[in-house]
């Protein structure tokens, strides 16, 4: 067994003093997670609004989900397009894709205010696929892309794949046609079941060490408007007229709003003064998952990447699919390699409390080596030493989507969560859409919001 282990929190500042909450206090705005949803939503709320914010944590600053995630900064969902324009319509699913791909540019926006130094490193990622199945999946979500006015995935797949003369002429505007070769040198492997190739942008970024340099600029920008309260366990948010009652341990905490910035399925309880059913509801419309990841250093000889690998259909096999993440990496002060993280490996969250101290199983490290050596790595006499091995939280909404905005039976509380596995921009994109609504702004109905029993865009709870 090994020690979860995370390489983004190896980076943060060790000396950093945290402040925890001692005494009752009011705020505006009281933020409920100091993760990159909180920290996001805190940076746009303070900017775009007067108002006061009072971010409470349970633990640490960004040491959740936010410090032991895999680091890719993507912009698609879970699920594909093409399912989401059947469930929501082509028009909201495409503006709901736009919304997340253009967090890009929240994300500029953050790092000019705050004059950001950190790496962030963008470029063309990849995916592999092996199967016709999954070929067919991303030309009918391209198909759909194109409909909806959205740039489309490159698709290359090998001339020599023994479905390529069977693939519909419907799709044939969406994909090329390559030497296998080339899918194999896009995805950096040997393994020739791979034979369809999808590319679009994606990036990379210590999601906490970003958190840590914002808390340092909120501390200095807003000094009488911003505060993080640390080792501030939340346990029941009361939802008042106008206003709520945070009971956060020996302390209250009265807001005219929260947000809750959390995986939701924690143990936050949500009481009305009126009887209305919103905890029972909130904690069903989530999930919680445990995923886990290794890391190594090479050479930095490569620039950065993000690929992603989807092996063969098994049955019921527990593994989607692993997804590689490679960019420089300062382990030591003044040394410089490139950090190969690798994550896959995932269980669902079963009854209890999830633990960040729980040891990370051998059997996980093992899953993740051997896909290394199959698919990565295959020279079978590289020594490869796992310096880093971690493992973290994941939220899943029921539908996939993230959920984003006011609650309809008390617009006081606001919600910001459902990582659902790819949360960085869709949680900077929450961010200013919370700060929108504390501003009064009217925000148009989107396939985040949180759904009422009259939802136009119902979710599938």
């Amino acid at each position: 067994m090994c020690k979860n282990r995370s390489p983004w929190l190896h980076q943060l500042q060790k000396d950093r003093v945290s402040k925890g909450l001692v005494k009752d206090i009011k705020t505006d705005v009281a933020i409920v997670g100091a993760g990159i949803a909180g920290m996001a939503t805190a940076f746009f709320i303070l900017k775009y609004t007067p108002h006061t914010v009072a971010v409470l944590e349970r633990f640490k600053l960004a040491h959740g989900a936010t410090g032991h995630n895999a680091g890719q900064v993507t912009s698609y969902f879970e699920r594909g397009f093409a399912s989401l324009a059947e469930e929501f319509g082509l028009g909201p699913a495409a503006r709901g894709q736009r919304a997340v791909e253009d967090a890009w540019q929240l994300l500029d926006e953050i790092y000019s205010d705050a004059q950001m130094d950190i790496p962030l490193a963008r470029f063309v990622g990849h995916a592999g696929l092996t199967s016709y199945a999954q070929t067919l999946l991303h030309l009918r979500n391209n198909e759909a892309r194109k409909r909806a006015g959205l740039n489309t995935e490159e698709i290359c797949i090998a001339k020599e794949a023994l479905f390529a003369r069977e693939i519909p002429p419907q799709y044939r505007p969406y994909y090329t046609l390559v030497p296998h070769r080339d899918i194999l040198e896009l995805l950096e492997t040997r393994a020739p079941e791979y034979t369809t190739a999808l590319s679009y942008q994606k990036g990379c970024i210590n999601s906490a060490l970003l958190c840590e340099r914002l808390l340092y600029y909120l501390n200095q920008k807003y000094p009488e408007r911003f505060v993080l309260y640390e080792y501030t366990q939340v346990e029941k948010i009361l939802l008042k007229q106008g206003g709520v009652l945070i009971d956060a341990q020996s302390h209250t905490v009265e807001a005219a709003r929260a947000v809750l910035c959390t995986n939701g399925f924690e143990s936050v309880r949500i009481i009305t003064q009126d009887g209305l059913d919103v905890d029972a509801r909130f904690h069903a419309s989530l999930r919680g998952g445990v995923g886990y990841m290794s890391g190594y250093l090479e050479n930095l000889n490569k620039p950065p990447t993000a690929i992603s690998y989807f092996p063969e259909p098994a049955g019921s096999a527990e593994v989607n699919y692993f997804y590689l993440t490679r960019r420089p990496y300062e382990y030591e002060e003044g040394t410089h390699h490139n950090l190969i993280s690798i994550g896959g490996p995932e269980v669902e969250l079963q009854g209890g409390p999830y633990s960040f101290e729980q040891e990370y199983p051998e059997e996980m490290g093992e899953r993740i080596d051997d896909f290394v050596r199959r698919t990565y790595d295959t020279d079978p006499n590289k020594k490869i030493d796992y310096i880093f091995t971690w493992h973290g939280l994941i939220g899943y909404t029921k539908n996939g989507v993230r959920m984003v905005g006011p609650e309809p039976k008390n617009s006081s509380l606001l919600y910001n969560l459902g990582c659902n596995g790819v949360g960085i921009l869709p949680s900077i994109f929450g961010g200013r859409t919370v700060a929108r609504h504390v501003a009064g702004e009217r925000v148009e109905k989107s396939i985040f919001d949180v759904p009422s029993e009259k939802s136009k865009y119902p979710r599938a709870l």
